[in-house]
């Protein structure tokens, strides 16, 4: 099993519109304008949260967010086969850690 957090678009960029919480924790960055910049965005990101699992970047043409509706975020669980077997509710509010590890227990063998 394998977990994996994807950045995706920035939530809450100065350049459109900033959170007064985001300002008072210090995470206030702009829009990347290229791939790189999102790069090192996503890079800067998982460091100030701490993720400690691996993490992807979704490119420029934002086709994960697209195809998974991946804003605001959400948590995903996509067995082996690829079949999306659980989805959370938008977070971090909607986060229920018991409903994913239930789903996650019926994956596992016994």
């Amino acid at each position: 099993m394998q977990f994996l957090a994807v950045y995706i678009l920035e939530a809450h960029p100065s350049d459109v519109w900033q959170m007064e919480s985001n300002i008072k924790q210090g995470v206030v960055f702009r829009s990347p304008q290229n791939e790189q910049e999102r790069d090192e965005l996503a890079g800067t990101c998982v460091r100030k949260l701490g993720i400690k699992f691996p993490a992807v970047v979704d490119g420029f043409s934002n086709a994960t967010e697209k195809a998974y509706t991946g804003w605001p975020d959400r948590i995903y669980l996509i067995d082996t086969s690829g079949k999306i077997v659980f989805k959370s509710k938008p977070g971090p509010f909607g986060f229920k850690p018991e409903l994913l590890a239930a789903q996650v227990s019926r994956l596992l063998p016994d």
